[in-house]
């Protein structure tokens, strides 16, 4: 997993505990879709309510994919959290967008992949949360199923369970993402979000995986 520079992952860790994208409740924890037990829940669906999370958010984006994936033909964004990042992010560098469903729909078309993407195009895939890696991986599968060539995953936030790293290297799949876990709880605890007491609770979180 690539890890983009320190100050720039602080000031988006910042962001999403601003806008409560992120919240932390080491004494009353979270249920997970998975069943995982957490004192983190992640929702990036809200920055997009805040004009200037949202900038901050799409320009991060924007420096990555041109410094990283230049040659991309096309971005595509991973349903449903990647689609409005990953469109805003496509926009200012004037590449199409298209984006992947969790799984084909099971009326009109019946289709997966929603837009165009065709044979042989460079991809790169945008997420907005990365957690076990599971419906990332399933989004890039079913677009080398199309016959595109995926350059790589750029997502907002991971929580960097050590399954997800392992599902992208089994997979062949190079991530980056835009802040983590260990930096968040770390920005929590400087700018007061979380009670020192609490940060040991956070720290060993991760520890039982």
């Amino acid at each position: 997993m690539l890890q983009i520079e320190l100050n720039t992952a602080k000031g988006i860790a910042l962001e999403l505990l601003k806008t409560n994208a992120v919240q932390l409740s080491p004494d009353k924890l979270f249920t997970w879709a998975s069943g995982i037990k957490s004192p983190i829940y992640c929702d990036n669906r809200r920055l997009l309510s805040y004009p200037e999370s949202r900038s901050i958010i799409k320009d991060a984006f924007v420096r990555i994919l041109t410094e990283k994936y230049s040659q991309a033909d096309i971005i595509v964004g991973v349903a449903t959290g990647g689609i409005a990042i990953g469109a805003l992010a496509a926009d200012v560098l004037q590449k199409p967008f298209a984006y992947v469903r969790s799984e084909s729909k099971n009326h009109g078309m019946g289709n997966r992949i929603e837009g165009i993407v065709r044979q042989g195009q460079k991809v790169v895939v945008i997420e907005d949360l990365v957690s076990t890696g599971g419906s990332s991986i399933a989004a890039v599968e079913a677009l080398r199923e199309a016959g595109c060539e995926v350059l790589g995953m750029v997502a907002i936030f991971t929580y960097g369970l050590p399954i997800a790293l392992e599902n992208f290297e089994k997979n062949n799949c190079k991530l980056t993402t835009l802040s983590n876990y260990e930096i968040l709880i770390e920005e929590a605890h400087s700018f007061k979000y979380v009670n020192p007491e609490d940060m040991e609770i956070l720290r060993q979180w991760k520890s039982q995986f």
